[in-house]
């Protein structure tokens, strides 16, 4: 059985879903206050990063992302805002009106994330350069 760096076992994943959209980044908001950055690695991993202004007195957008200086790094999209993702028919109807992946969770609340049941919502973040 055949070891992968990082990058060629990424690279086989694309080769059998496709292309994948990778450097996608969003605003995270708690009940309509920035709270910060989600951000997806060119590999599939994710950072959140809260921004200072928000944790001078802001609240943690979940107990498992508590309220710091530092990044919250997953290797992959993180169970929090998974959570967040619509499920069953919803979120078949979703994918297949707006082109998205069944398996894209990120693309569906990039596309999506205005509307979620709580109190975290997320907005896209158009990439710089």
């Amino acid at each position: 059985m055949p070891i992968f760096s990082g990058k060629e076992l990424f690279k086989s994943i694309e080769f059998l879903w496709g292309e994948i959209v990778r450097n996608r980044k969003a605003q995270v908001y708690y009940k309509g206050r920035y709270a910060g950055i989600l951000k997806e690695d060119e590999y599939g991993g994710f950072q959140f990063t809260y921004d200072p202004l928000y944790l001078v007195d802001g609240y943690p957008i979940a107990y498992t992302i508590p309220l710091s200086n530092e990044t919250f790094t997953w290797a992959a999209f993180p169970p929090f805002f998974e959570g967040l993702a619509s499920e069953g028919w919803l979120r078949r109807v979703q994918c297949k009106t707006q082109q998205i992946d069944e398996r894209d969770s990120f693309g569906l609340l990039l596309a999506n994330g205005r509307d979620t049941v709580g109190a975290v919502t997320l907005f896209p973040l158009e990439n710089e350069g």
